[in-house]
């Protein structure tokens, strides 16, 4: 086996197999020294939404967002913190664990998904946060509840393109990885955190649907804030995602022997 591909049905399961066991490695290794723990996970979002709440409702008046606020922001942020913390690993995905990546005789790409497993299955422990928000502040949930694993799903997707793509660049290319840390500071600022895509003006708003991350935390959002579904974002962001997807899947087989012989 070649470690490229996945053939037999025996050869799947046992991806999915030591997929499961190094997501489940990560996140031993995350909490193992850890006395919070759990609490780590949903620590930096919480604190997050709690700074921009205060902010923008009791030091400025708001003009940006839907109520309740909080509410808002906590339902975009908890997927942001799934995202750049993926982003970020992948950055360091193969340069980490240079010799399991050399002599493995699975599917390289298992480096960039486990570490979109074990991201995505701790923004799942956070959603409890987000549950007890939703309570206290209020907030009414509607039927689009049923977009929420949509909006995963296209994560999901998103990610794993965007990973093999980062991964084996960021393993060739050393400055790539502060390149990576840079675009996501901005693009923070550029997706609809602390405001949604309605609330952008003219030329910029039509720009929004170039950017998947609309139309993925309008998904999340639609659950709380009916009114925001927006078709053309979250056409976008199918289309997007998934343009992403193919390519990273291309670039990653070109590039592959390169990593290999770097590592």
């Amino acid at each position: 086996m070649n470690g490229t591909s996945i053939g037999a049905p025996g050869s799947s399961r046992r991806y999915l197999h030591s997929l499961w066991l190094l997501s489940a490695r990560d996140l031993r290794v995350r909490y193992a020294t850890s006395w919070l723990g759990y609490l780590w996970s949903v620590l930096d979002p919480l604190l997050m939404t709690l700074i921009y709440w205060f902010v923008f409702t009791q030091v400025f008046q708001r003009t940006v967002g839907e109520t309740p606020y909080i509410v808002f922001l906590i339902t975009a942020l908890l997927p942001w913190v799934w995202f750049n913390a993926a982003m970020t690993d992948f950055t360091k995905a193969f340069n980490r664990d240079s010799k399991l990546v050399r002599s493995t005789a699975i599917p390289r790409s298992i480096w960039v998904n486990r570490i979109v497993l074990s991201k995505g299955i701790e923004f799942l422990c956070s959603l409890p946060v987000l549950a007890a928000f939703a309570v206290f502040a209020g907030a009414s949930v509607s039927w689009q509840l049923l977009w929420f694993p949509v909006a995963i799903a296209l994560q999901v997707t998103l990610l794993v393109g965007l990973g093999l793509l980062v991964a084996p660049l960021c393993a060739l290319y050393a400055d790539l990885e502060r390149t990576t840390r840079l675009i996501l500071r901005v693009l923070f600022y550029a997706s609809p955190i602390i405001y949604a895509g309605a609330d952008l003006p003219g030329t910029f708003g039509q720009l929004a649907a170039a950017n998947p991350l609309f139309g993925i935390f309008s998904l999340y959002r639609v659950a709380f804030f009916p009114n925001l579904w927006n078709s053309a974002e979250v056409v976008g962001a199918v289309l997007v995602s998934f343009a992403i997807l193919a390519l990273g899947i291309l670039v990653f087989r070109r590039l592959e022997p390169a990593v290999l012989k770097e590592l």
